[in-house]
């Protein structure tokens, strides 16, 4: 199947009044950013609080980029700490990973490093720094890049930013983890059936979009009838957010950057480091954007607006989207020409917790002395990712993107980021075609840091960096 008949298929699927010209956002030539890492004092809306940015900004500055062109960006570093960046979804140069040990030696205070990379796919990624638990601060932002011959015909895009904020409110992130590390037990009032228990490591004080908590929310402003793309992103430490537009349901047309034939739905469940983009054209009136934090009784809330007459939603309002449809990862077929090769041999690696209860495990080996797999450049192998913890964990890959196998069919989506549920055996194939030493890691942060941190590399084993 080409591309131009894929994307046929796709404006079939939602309707023939979708526009088949190209979108209205084509991307532009990347001339270079600087990333300042600092200090700085943020407003997340009903209080200020003090934590680490770039450039004092929470998300970051938004990176463009077209597919094909090369990103530049200068991290200077002005913390008090050892950082780096790490640019999450992009098949890159292992060199320029930011993955601090592996990749590259983090950027010690004062210093700088020049990030310079090819961008071969479009599609939503984002940036943070992979230092400790710095993510769960405020050292993140949205690298887009767009694909120069885009078929998808729409008339704007928003980019949606989830997280979850404990900084300079309930202490640092580095006081929370250092609690957890002093503890055997996990709260089990943070429960989801839909995550098989007990979802996550804490509950945070906020839940924020574009860095704007529910009681002073984000704005996106359009008009009635409009075609418009949403680029959702969860750079959240450790909450799963399901997502809902009232009145509305979405097209779901990319994951993880990559394109699936669309699947038109009324919620999605999304791990930290997984990105959806989805279509919906707009009604007239005020619209409520809900991201539940699933299993902790919160939630992140923006409002899309197309009426100045019509009365803001509030935030606790009850969507009925939230119970409807949800999207599976068996719903989701990529494109005839992303699909992988054949693999040649399978090896598992078994997701695990210590009886310390905050101890996880690749294959019960810990970050310290981290699992390997060993693949030779060229070959296709499937990983089988087997759960034997308590516990649900968004796996990612570094420099790849990898195929999920799914009960529908050969044509599983193509994804960096993964959920997998307790007790649960998932598939996913891997070409090894862009040589390093690259992590592969659970983005739950808290579980990263307690150790379940290992790496997929080519050739002959390399000893790791000091830092």
């Amino acid at each position: 199947m080409s591309r131009r008949s894929f994307v046929t298929g796709m404006f079939a699927a939602l309707g023939s009044a979708v526009p088949v010209a190209a979108g209205a956002a084509t991307g532009k030539p990347h001339r270079g950013t600087v990333l300042r890492a600092k200090p700085a004092q943020v407003s997340i809306g009903p209080r200020t609080v003090t934590t680490w940015t770039y450039d004092g900004r929470l998300p970051g500055p938004r990176i463009e980029a077209t597919a094909g062109g090369l990103v530049r960006a200068k991290l200077v570093n002005g913390l008090p700490a050892d950082t780096t960046v790490h640019w999450h979804g992009i098949r890159l140069d292992a060199r320029m990973d930011g993955a601090p040990g592996y990749t590259q030696k983090a950027v010690p205070p004062g210093g700088t490093f020049d990030y310079v990379f090819t961008v071969p796919d479009p599609g939503t990624y984002f940036y943070h720094s992979h230092v400790g638990m710095q993510n769960d601060r405020g050292l993140y932002g949205t690298l887009i890049v767009a694909d120069p011959h885009e078929p998808l015909g729409y008339d704007e895009e928003f980019t949606v930013v989830l997280d979850d904020w404990v900084d300079g409110v309930g202490g640092t992130p580095d006081e929370a983890l250092r609690r957890l590390n002093a503890s055997t037990a996990h709260d089990d009032t943070l429960r989801s059936t839909l995550l098989g228990g007990v979802v996550g490591e804490l509950r945070h004080p906020y839940h924020l979009i574009n860095g704007r908590a529910a009681e002073t929310p984000e704005v996106f402003v359009s008009k009635p009838g409009r075609l418009v793309r949403f680029r959702v992103i969860n750079a959240a430490a450790d909450t799963a957010f399901r997502v809902a537009l009232g009145g509305h349901r979405m097209a779901v047309t990319h994951t993880d950057g990559f394109p699936c034939a669309p699947v038109t739905v009324d919620t999605f469940l999304i791990g930290m480091g997984e990105r959806y983009d989805f279509l919906v054209r707009l009604g007239d009136g005020a619209f409520p954007l809900v991201a539940e934090a699933e299993g902790k009784r919160a939630r992140a809330f923006a409002i899309v607006s197309t009426s100045h007459r019509a009365p803001a939603p509030r935030s606790d309002v009850r969507l009925r989207e939230l119970t409807q449809r949800m999207l599976r990862y068996a719903d989701l077929r990529s494109r005839q020409a992303d699909l992988l090769p054949r693999p040649s041999r399978s090896v598992t690696v078994t997701l695990g917790m210590r009886p310390s209860g905050n101890e996880w495990t690749l294959n019960d080996r810990l970050a310290a002395d981290p699992m390997r797999l060993r693949v030779e450049r060229g070959e296709t192998i499937r990983i089988v990712l087997d759960n034997q913890s308590p516990m649900w964990h968004p796996m990612h890959l570094h420099g790849h993107t990898f195929q999920v196998r799914t009960s529908s069919g050969p044509q599983g989506p193509r994804k960096d980021t993964v959920n997998i549920l307790p007790r649960e055996r998932l598939n996913i194939d891997v070409h090894a075609d862009n040589p390093g030493e690259w992590m592969f890691h659970c983005h739950n942060l808290y579980h990263q840091e307690q150790g379940m941190m290992g790496t997929l590399g080519y050739g002959p084993e390399t000893r790791k960096m000091k830092h």
